[in-house]
């Protein structure tokens, strides 16, 4: 059954073909559960199972592929994307939540991830290394691993997708897709885009469903090679769990508390712009969010001031609309997750500085919608300096210079994304030596990645190698070490 770009119902992709679950779910709009954007099919462990047979069957003759071959389907699905942009962006808003402008952005991420992994295929996967044996060339190559899943989350349905599907269908592997059940539809628009591209039946399949059956297939299936999952801790902790006990490959991608440090020499405006944009940008629902301003004393009240007039600017609305600056949360379950934070802070005895509830109006009445809220007076005490909100939430905590700010920072199990604001360099690069995350920023936003860097985190934030970047295939494939010893011939046909 083909799947048109104009529909907005879902149908799973098994074996080159779209194809109905047992039931249908609703997929509603979160700025306005009024509206029903379509349906999803919602499979269970028999389609699943389906998925991962047909992905075992196509294996063999797209690891055959010659690799640059497999590029430029990758090359041509980015083109389709490319081509699809504003409809992808569209359905993202209307799906997730965020402002069109911020949709547009991660699909253009999306494009450039693609790009940047279609030219894998033609770059040199493995090296010549000399031998200490007479007559021997010695090196290595990197081969696929075989059929790998991929679970990606609600938050960035199609960047977080592409940056996976790309390195582990260029280095030569068949693909099992599970997306959010939050986020079916554009799940569907991305896997479209690398179908329609050229891919065989079986290379990629996209399988919509819960993560207690599809899921669970999709990590205990004995054909399952790797698992690259992106979600909570909870989850990707128990995953990383089930898949080492089954010796599988495992890539998690966690939770952050991301602190956003500024020094006493720092530019108050724009560390205070870079704040404002990290905490409240995409509703504080990215794991690289800045949840977290650690501020020298020095200039502490400015800065509270200035963070809390301009969270009162922000225009929170549905993302379609023109001007609105921060749409819902994803759906009632993180709304109150959310709001029980905030009361969490105020309870903590934090100073609510800006906002602390929903937004009152008509406007908001159907939707999930939270005040941008900024609690002042914080210390890493206090649950709300401790713990993802994955919301529009932002604690401030003053600290005495340099080493004690540093102490705040990594006071945290998690380890994703830190910026400082300095005019030092040596204080720059010393934070640069002593945070400990994956990703640093010095005079920027904690927020924001490139497709040609590594992304991941430390501590309890990740499990297994970076994603995204030189480093991505990595992930996805093994290496086999090869020694041929030409002496033997040498000798037959008197060569020497």
């Amino acid at each position: 059954m083909s799947s048109p770009w104009e529909s907005n119902d879902v149908r799973a992709l098994i074996d080159g073909r779209w194809v109905e679950g047992p039931e249908w779910r609703d997929n509603v709009n979160p700025a306005d559960t009024r509206e029903v954007i379509g349906r999803s099919t919602h499979c269970g462990r028999a389609e699943a199972q389906a998925a991962v047979d047909a992905a075992q069957r196509a294996f063999p003759t797209w690891r055959d592929t010659p690799a640059p071959r497999r590029g430029a389907i990758l090359f041509e699905a980015a083109r389709i994307m490319k081509s699809r942009l504003e409809l992808i962006a569209t359905a993202m808003t209307r799906e997730e939540g965020k402002t069109l402008g911020e949709s547009r952005g991660e699909v253009q991420k999306a494009i450039n991830i693609i790009e940047y992994m279609a030219g894998e295929g033609r770059r040199a996967n493995g090296q010549v290394i000399p031998s200490e044996m007479a007559r021997t060339l010695a090196y290595y190559v990197r081969q696929p691993l075989g059929v790998v899943s991929v679970v990606t989350p609600w938050n960035f349905p199609v960047a977080i997708p592409a940056w996976k599907l790309a390195p582990a269908l260029v280095a030569g592997n068949t693909v099992v897709f599970k997306p959010a059940s939050l986020t079916p539809l554009t799940g569907r628009m991305v896997a479209q885009c690398f179908h329609e591209a050229g891919l065989p039946d079986g290379v990629l399949n996209f399988v919509t469903g819960g993560g207690g059956t599809v899921g669970d297939e999709f990590v205990r299936n004995a054909a399952i090679r790797a698992v690259s999952f992106t979600g909570s801790n909870e989850v990707g902790v128990e995953l990383a769990r089930q898949a080492s006990a089954l010796h599988k490959k495992c890539q998690c991608e966690m939770g952050g508390k991301n602190p956003m440090v500024v020094l006493s020499d720092a530019d108050l405006e724009l560390a205070v712009d870079a704040t404002v944009q990290g905490a409240f940008g995409s509703t504080g629902q990215r794991c690289t969010a800045t949840s977290r301003a650690i501020v020298d004393r020095s200039l502490y009240a400015e800065f509270v001031e200035r963070c809390a007039a301009a969270a009162k600017t922000i225009k929170v609305g549905n993302g379609l609309h023109t001007g609105v600056q921060m749409g819902p949360s994803v759906d009632a379950g993180q709304h109150k997750c959310v709001l029980d934070a905030i009361e969490t802070g105020k309870a903590d005895g934090a100073r609510l500085v800006a906002g602390g509830g929903r937004p009152v109006g008509e406007a908001f009445d159907h939707g999930f919608f939270t005040e941008p809220t900024i609690f002042a007076d914080a210390h890493m005490g206090m649950r709300l300096a401790q713990e993802e909100v994955f919301g529009p939430v932002l604690a401030v905590i003053p600290v005495d210079g340099f080493d004690q700010a540093i102490e705040a920072a990594n006071a945290v199990r998690y380890g994703l994304s830190a910026s400082v604001y300095t005019r030092d360099l040596v204080l720059a690069q010393r934070f640069v030596d002593a945070i400990d995350v994956g990703i640093v920023h010095v005079n920027n936003p904690t927020v924001g990645g490139e497709a040609q860097l590594p992304f991941g985190g430390m501590k309890e934030t990740g499990v297994g190698e970076r994603e995204m970047g030189p480093t991505a295939v990595e992930f996805f494939s093994e290496i086999k070490t090869v020694y041929v010893d030409y002496t033997a011939s040498a000798r037959r046909t008197n060569i020497y």
